[in-house]
């Protein structure tokens, strides 16, 4: 028999230790997660954790996130805000009293729906989302072989910024302020309202050995930032922007050269370029880099809904409010975006 329990304060290193082990796993999966969107975004969660019958071992474990607001109604995630989440489990009786389990409590809390992003598909009524890939690049031991294997044209994009000043800043909290002055405008210019600065200082600060931030600067000012999250072999750059002043002189180029040579640095074996729609601009840069494609898999529960949410910015009914946003001053942005964002998963 499979127990079901949620996750306590006295169970946690359990938990975390499960989730360390675990092939399938993401640095998404860990408990402290559940208390920075608690704190930052006031959410409540359920992380359920399974073991066998009369023992205390971990066999499986599933963190859900649940997102209530008038304007986008109520749901569950695992896990918002990321790329990745969804059920972790030792074999498939484990896995599927998980998701009996997190059904029962969506139930119980009245969702229209529970949102797992995963890598693999679902059999049977399982409805799924599958129009983005996560673009990941495998990386060599040294830079010297990633700079030959670039090119000639991209490497003459990585060097052009040299012609105007630049100076590259890297490190944690110190670098945040300059992150979030190109994050935030960034975020205003495309119409998408912008997490609080308070979100990236709480990350920072959780993960000071895992978090980083790498600034290009030009004349000493930020043009381009990328926030970069590591685990295992596994670097991630959940956050990334460039200002579109500098865009002529190749800084969002020196930018992810900068994140690779970091990546190549530290040993990690594997760069994460984050989703994208096959054939759209993001896709085909990363794709010159040499990344390729790994098939997301967002896979629904539908409990008080019939169809599958359009909660994305391609959705018709937000383009007015995509138009709008564009315009409004930095200030107001970054004061009204966090209100909004945080019911955006």
């Amino acid at each position: 028999m499979i127990k079901i329990d949620h996750l306590g304060s006295n169970n946690e290193k359990a938990w975390d230790a499960y989730v360390n082990q675990h092939i399938n796993a993401s640095i998404y999966h860990l408990s402290l997660w559940r208390h920075i969107i608690k704190q930052q975004f006031g959410h409540d969660s359920d992380y359920l954790m399974a073991t066998q019958e009369g023992s205390k071992t971990i066999v499986g474990v599933l963190p859900l996130v649940y997102l209530k607001s008038r304007l986008f109604g109520n749901f569950m995630v695992s896990m918002p805000y990321f790329n990745y989440g969804g059920v972790l489990a030792d074999n498939e009786l484990v896995e599927i009293s998980l998701l009996d389990k997190a059904r029962e409590l969506g139930e119980s809390k009245n969702v229209a729906h529970i949102e797992h992003r995963e890598l693999k598909s679902r059999q049977g009524d399982w409805p799924c989302r599958d129009e983005k890939v996560l673009m990941q690049l495998g990386l060599p031991d040294s830079t010297g072989f990633l700079w030959k294997a670039i090119g000639a044209k991209r490497r003459a994009q990585i060097k052009r910024p040299d012609r105007e000043g630049v100076s590259i800043r890297s490190g944690g909290l110190e670098c945040l302020g300059d992150f979030y002055a190109v994050f935030s405008r960034n975020m205003r210019d495309l119409g998408t309202p912008v997490y609080a600065k308070q979100w990236f200082e709480a990350i920072l600060r959780l993960l000071s050995n895992q978090a980083s931030i790498i600034v290009v600067m030009i004349n000493n000012q930020p043009a381009a930032a990328a926030f970069l999250v590591g685990y295992k072999h596994r670097l991630e750059i959940p956050w990334g922007s460039s200002l579109r002043e500098y865009n002529r002189i190749g800084v969002n180029m020196r930018l992810y050269w900068e994140v690779l040579k970091y990546a190549i640095d530290n040993k990690y074996s594997v760069f994460d370029f984050g989703r994208s729609t096959i054939d759209e601009s993001t896709y085909k840069f990363k794709k010159q880099w040499g990344a390729e494609p790994v098939q997301c898999f967002w896979n629904y529960q539908l409990i008080g809904y019939e169809d599958m949410p359009q909660l994305n910015p391609s959705n018709a009914k937000y383009a007015m409010a995509i138009k709008c946003w564009k315009k409004l001053p930095m200030a107001v942005a970054n004061r009204l975006g966090p209100h909004i964002v945080k019911n955006l998963p």
